[in-house]
């Protein structure tokens, strides 16, 4: 059994190709379509979310989230994606490989987020899908978990398209948008045939 991935931690993830969608590493100078779409989407986004920090949309809290991926990534604890449409590059939202562990667990936890103006036109699920084959490739994780508050039908549907498989529910599992929540848990395994 491999207890690390063969990738060195310092390198920069890949682009990654979906159907329609393209996913790359964040960028400094993404940051002003990305604070654009998100406040566009706050209402869309709050109720899914932790909570917003007061200073989350400016220049320098987005400096600092970069730095985080940037750190994150290297220390091989977390891996951030914005997907962008393919056709003409806009930035539709966005998708983390979080909370990778190692040795005999293998995983990591799948999040993601997707702007007002592009839900539900498949770009999440194409996202997912896509980012599917590097988590269990490149990052060699054997498990790949996702969350989401159980009346996020859309979410559910999302995941079990995705080939992810409902595991349960944990109580109290998440604090999102100020208050903890249950949330479904599911997860989808290397050995899991792809979805149709």
């Amino acid at each position: 059994m491999a207890f690390f991935r063969s990738a060195g931690p310092q390198e920069t993830p890949p682009a990654i190709e979906g159907q329609g969608v393209v996913l790359r590493w964040p960028h400094l100078d993404d940051y002003l379509e990305w604070a654009q779409l998100r406040e566009a989407s706050r209402a869309f986004l709050v109720p899914w979310e932790p909570a917003w920090p007061p200073d989350d949309l400016t220049r320098g809290a987005y400096r600092r989230r970069i730095r985080r991926y940037m750190e994150d990534q290297r220390n091989d604890l977390s891996y951030s994606f914005f997907v962008f449409r393919k056709r003409d590059d806009a930035l539709v939202g966005g998708l983390t490989i979080a909370n990778v562990r190692r040795g005999v667990a293998q995983a990591g936890s799948l999040g993601y987020w997707m702007g007002a103006p592009y839900a539900r036109q498949g770009y999440m699920t194409a996202a997912v899908k896509a980012v599917a084959p590097f988590a269990f490739g490149a990052l060699s994780l054997h498990r790949l978990e996702a969350a989401c508050i159980p009346t996020n039908a859309a979410s559910a549907r999302l995941l079990e398209k995705c080939g992810f498989r409902y595991e349960g529910l944990a109580r109290q599992y998440l604090c999102i948008n100020g208050k903890w929540s249950d949330h479904s848990l599911y997860a989808r395994l290397r050995d899991d045939p792809p979805p149709s």
